[in-house]
């Protein structure tokens, strides 16, 4: 559904989730999967596991898996189950960037008294 306004801040495209159950089941699961994980690291904690090389390191991979699963389980919520929203932004122009006025846009004529002019880039905070 596209909306014909272009106004800043108007929503320019909006589409709901899909909302699909193998993605809710695929998360449940992938939850679960956390849980064991998150419970391991914990008891690995707990009983000392780390004060071995071999044993620091495989809680190091649980950790590593805990932070995948969690990944994997925020990319399917994002992809599925939040709406698709593009929201229209107001695009500066290129002398705006670099701090020029808008009547100096097109450039500053050359004519004039050069001493002023002198004086101007001598002393940038001198005013006529």
């Amino acid at each position: 559904m596209a909306t014909s306004g272009s106004n800043y801040g108007d929503i320019h495209r909006y589409e709901p989730a899909r909302e699909s159950t193998a993605a809710m089941i695929a998360i449940v699961l992938l939850t679960a999967i956390e849980v064991v994980f998150v419970g391991l690291f914990t008891y690995g904690l707990v009983v000392g596991w780390g004060r071995t090389p071999t044993g620091n390191m495989f809680l190091g991979g649980l950790l590593g898996a805990t932070f995948v699963t969690l990944a994997f389980i925020l990319v399917l919520y994002r992809k599925e189950f939040l709406p698709d929203v593009m929201i229209v932004k107001k695009r500066r122009r290129k002398w705006e960037d670099l701090y020029i006025r808008e009547e100096q846009a097109e450039g500053v004529s050359m004519e004039g008294g050069a001493w002023e002019k002198l004086k101007q880039s001598v002393y940038p905070y001198y005013r006529r």
